[in-house]
């Protein structure tokens, strides 16, 4: 028996080596290797699949084009240059079962050239899944999914007195016109239009290339 279980442990430990890269913890590598399988019990389950819609075309009583963002980088960035442009903004995190889609959304991203604007915005909101700092997170981002989409300063996403000023219009009915649902995981998805105007929330669970969200590029 004890023969049978050293077998075991080896067996897992060589398999754990295999699947963990040098640029990654082990646990971000499983997570990455784990990721198809992850969304596909999501989309089963039916769990943080959920999608709001702006059914009445209901227009922000705070223009979006107001706001303003802080790049990875420092750079602050002025809302108002996206004019005339679909946007679509995640909150992201590293060590989430989701954090497959990094490589969805840089796909999207090439796909939709020109036509949609992503911005990332790194969040350490939900059970700790992103504690690295911003030089760390833009590092693991170019290296693991390839991303060239914007990434964001890392912030607060959910509601409360320090959260992003992108985040409370996106989550404040009051701002945006008819949304107050803040993120309720990482990877939790926002449209905007071309005119300003936000139309969906597309729930975690829902992948950046599927055809809720595809459909309306």
């Amino acid at each position: 028996m004890m023969k049978k279980l050293l077998i075991i442990v080896a067996v897992t430990s060589l398999g754990l080596l295999f699947i963990k890269r040098k640029d990654m913890t082990l646990k971000q590598s499983i997570l990455k290797v784990a990721y198809p399988i992850i969304a596909k019990t999501s989309r089963v389950f039916g769990d943080k699949g959920g999608i709001e819609r702006n059914a009445a075309n209901v227009k922000p009583i705070t223009s979006f084009y107001n706001l303003k963002g802080v790049s990875v980088n420092g750079e602050v960035i002025d809302f108002s240059a996206l004019k005339g442009t679909q946007v679509l903004i995640v909150n992201t995190a590293s060590d989430c079962g989701y954090t497959g889609q990094y490589a969805e959304l840089q796909k999207l991203n090439e796909q939709y050239n020109g036509r949609l604007v992503i911005f990332g915005f790194p969040a350490n909101d939900f059970k700790d899944q992103e504690k690295g700092e911003d030089n760390a997170i833009a590092s693991f981002c170019k290296v693991n999914y390839g991303v060239t989409f914007q990434l964001m300063k890392k912030s607060k996403v959910v509601k409360g007195d320090s959260q992003n000023e992108v985040y409370r219009w996106l989550s404040d009915k009051h701002m945006n016109g008819w949304n107050n649902k803040a993120p309720e995981w990482n990877f939790s998805k926002y449209f905007i239009n071309r005119d300003g105007i936000l139309t969906h929330y597309f729930g975690p669970a829902v992948s950046p290339l599927s055809k809720e969200v595809v459909e309306n590029l």
